[in-house]
């Protein structure tokens, strides 16, 4: 059984699954790409250097050791590659430290 996946339009028009949106409305759009929440400049640069048939990449939440999140702890997190379906894939995990 498949499951639906809901998608919304988020700022500047961006189509991105619900369950991949940041806390805050951190919508990008780079080169027609969908960049959402405290994704790292490197992995926005290997999208661009590799440009995979994807609508873009995801941090959902905010997780502490994201770029814009630094402290006194890094969490571990994931940055995820969605399409226009919702499909997701994992992009690049980022560890705890």
């Amino acid at each position: 059984m498949a499951l639906e996946r809901r998608v919304v339009v988020t700022g500047l028009g961006a189509v991105t699954p619900q369950d991949l949106l940041p806390v805050r409305n951190t919508t990008g759009i780079v080169n027609g790409y969908t960049v959402e929440g405290h994704v790292p400049a490197a992995d926005i640069q290997r999208l661009l250097r590799e440009k995979p048939k994807a609508k873009g990449l995801a941090v959902p939440g905010m997780p502490m050791g994201s770029p814009g999140m630094e402290g006194p702890r890094n969490d571990a997190y994931s940055v995820v590659q969605f399409d226009s379906t919702g499909g997701t894939s994992i992009y690049q995990k980022y560890p705890h430290n």
